[in-house]
């Protein structure tokens, strides 16, 4: 890793976040021409005067990080819906940095795949309002803006998460197929020369991302890693792929 660029200094790259004071879910964030958002992730901002118990009424589709003043405070999803926010002095801001993990395209609940704040977030049983919204889809286009910020620090500095981290691979022969493995990462997405490459995520059992060989070209090639949480800066890569399990067929 050279370098790293927290998240929250890259957000003047995105589309002009929307100001709304109730939540909008990503499909009908007015983006890609009024289209909505498909996929990613999208930052929810508002502002709290007080700590308590934060509670997502199940309202979190699907996995959002949750920050106050960018200090991370917890993960709320379908199985943990409440939190403890710390108390604090005056006007503070609560970030839910909320991922789309996937959508059912069969069965009754098809038409329940809205992804982001569905509804309403409550603290202390009362209703937050006033959201500004931030759409990170990552696409290419973002992916290579991210390059010219003037915001990228050295690796030397302890990174604010979450964050995006610089590698260059250097390939001196015909490019293989090859597989890239992040064992001391959490959870994010890997682009490699701007073309988003796969989620990762610990918990596994899968530990390594398939990298195309036409992907991969002589000389320098980029890698971007966005991390959630946190990293130990190292980016490995394998002949093979560990997809974290054995299993003997008879």
């Amino acid at each position: 890793i050279q370098q790293h660029l927290s998240l929250w200094n890259s957000l003047h790259l995105t589309q002009k976040p929307l100001k709304s004071e109730k939540p909008v879910n990503m499909e009908n964030l007015p983006v890609n021409n009024n289209n909505g958002q498909s996929y990613g992730y999208t930052l929810y901002e508002t502002t709290i005067t007080s700590g308590g118990s934060l509670n997502s009424k199940n309202n979190i589709r699907d996995r959002a990080v949750v920050f106050v003043d960018k200090q991370f405070v917890g993960v709320l999803d379908y199985n943990v819906q409440e939190l403890a926010i710390p108390d604090g002095k005056g006007r503070r801001t609560l970030s839910f940095l909320v991922e789309n993990c996937g959508r059912v395209n069969y069965g009754k609940t098809l038409d329940e795949q809205r992804k982001g704040l569905v509804g309403d977030i409550e603290l202390n049983a009362h209703v937050l309002r006033g959201f500004t919204i931030h759409s990170l889809e990552m696409k290419p286009s973002f992916i290579n803006r991210l390059e010219t910020s003037g915001h990228w620090v050295s690796v030397l500095q302890r990174p604010s998460f979450p964050a995006f981290f610089l590698a260059r691979l250097y390939v001196n022969s015909s490019p293989k197929d090859t597989f890239i493995k992040l064992p001391g990462w959490s959870k994010g997405v890997v682009f490699l020369n701007g073309k988003n490459l796969g989620r990762y995520w610990s918990i596994g059992p899968q530990q390594t991302l398939y990298v195309p060989g036409p992907w991969l070209h002589r000389g320098d090639n980029q890698v971007i890693v966005f991390e959630e949480q946190e990293t130990d800066g190292k980016i490995q890569f394998t002949s093979s792929p560990d997809y974290g399990m054995t299993v003997d067929v008879q």
